[in-house]
């Protein structure tokens, strides 16, 4: 059983093309990549509201598209879109997937993912950063 960690995008970005974990320069993207490395998974991905699911180390350039400004039948054609792509390279009814995303960012995807965690369910940015702070300070 693989675990695999998402992390949702952010809009603060760099203004130049980047590979993806470089790109995103909010202190909370920041702080969910640092908190997933020390979860030991076998991977971590950025859901891209532009290109999906995002490998860390792909050069892509800055974008300006969130979930967050897609209608519900807009943001179910992106999770499909993402599906797919975990279903080429993981068992979405065995691996174990640790969302670091909003509800926007999840919500149509869990129902097709039988293992899942969601260690910030219910918090806000704020209390997300400090979780995320405490728990990379205590490691």
């Amino acid at each position: 059983m693989a675990k695999i960690i998402l992390i949702s995008c952010v809009s603060k970005k760099l203004n130049h093309k980047s590979e993806a974990r470089d790109l995103y320069v909010s202190p909370l993207f920041q702080k969910n990549l640092k908190y997933a490395k020390l979860l030991n998974p076998d991977r971590i991905f950025i859901l891209s509201a532009e290109y999906g699911l995002l490998n860390l180390n792909k050069e892509i350039e800055p974008y300006d598209k969130t979930l967050n400004k897609m209608s519900s039948d807009e943001i179910k054609e992106w999770a499909n879109f993402v599906l797919k792509q975990l279903q080429e390279v993981f068992d979405l009814n065995k691996d174990e997937f640790v969302f670091l995303a909003g509800n926007n960012y999840r919500k149509f995807l869990l129902p097709h993912i039988r293992n899942y965690k969601i260690p910030m369910l219910g918090l806000g940015i704020g209390k997300q950063l400090k979780w995320l702070t405490e728990k990379i300070k205590n490691e």
